[in-house]
């Protein structure tokens, strides 16, 4: 049996790439200070720790592939 979490980094990516289509969206229309403020403080940071879990199930990943070859 294969073991990856590639599954799980799909939808992280996939939702990531979602949320950024819709912030765009919605920046369209919204832009005062508050929008400014929600972008700085709240959606950049979400996206980095994201993309920093994303980076993690890679390396993960290929640590667990690593491990499967040294097993068989």
């Amino acid at each position: 049996m294969i073991i990856t979490p590639a599954t799980g980094r799909g939808r992280i990516y996939g939702s990531l790439k979602d949320m950024r289509i819709l912030w765009e969206e919605v920046q369209r229309g919204w832009d005062d200070p508050v929008s400014k403020d929600f972008d700085e403080n709240l959606y950049q940071p979400l996206v980095e720790e994201a993309q920093g879990v994303i980076r993690g199930m890679d390396r993960l990943g290929g640590i667990m592939h690593q491990m499967q070859s040294e097993c068989e």
